[in-house]
C-alpha cells in the first residue's frame, strides 16, 4: 500500500518578467499551494499530499495543478478553485470539469 494515495503538484514556477507564456508564480500560484495544503489539512483528507513543483510546462493555462497518479491537470485560480477541487475530485473521487485544463495540441 502507497504511503499517499495522491500527489498534488502545484506550480510555482517563476518566469522573466514579460515571457509571453506568464508563469504560475505570478498569477499566485504559491499562495494557492499554500491555501490548499492548509484546507487538505483542515478537511481531514488522508493520502493526500500538497507539493510544490517546478515548472510543470503549461504555465499559459496557469496556475497549473495535476494530481498524480491519474493525471488530471486543473486551473487553479481561486480559493473556491481550491476548495472545490478538494472537496469534488480528492474527497468524493469527481474530477472538476469547469476546471480542467485544456488538452495539448502539440
Amino acid at each position: 500500500m502507497p504511503h499517499f494515495r495522491c500527489h498534488v503538484f502545484c506550480c510555482t514556477n517563476q518566469r522573466p518578467a514579460g515571457d509571453a507564456r506568464g508563469s504560475c508564480a505570478d498569477k499566485g500560484a504559491t499562495q494557492l499551494r499554500n491555501y490548499m495544503k492548509a484546507r487538505a489539512k483542515a478537511l481531514g483528507l488522508k493520502g493526500v499530499r500538497i507539493n510544490t513543483a517546478g515548472c510543470l510546462d503549461r504555465c499559459e493555462h496557469g496556475p497549473s495543478v495535476v494530481i498524480y497518479p491519474e493525471g488530471t491537470w486543473y486551473t487553479v485560480r481561486s480559493e473556491a478553485d481550491a476548495d472545490e477541487i478538494l472537496a469534488a475530485h480528492l474527497r468524493d473521487g469527481r474530477p472538476v470539469a469547469r476546471l480542467l485544463m485544456p488538452e495539448e495540441t502539440k
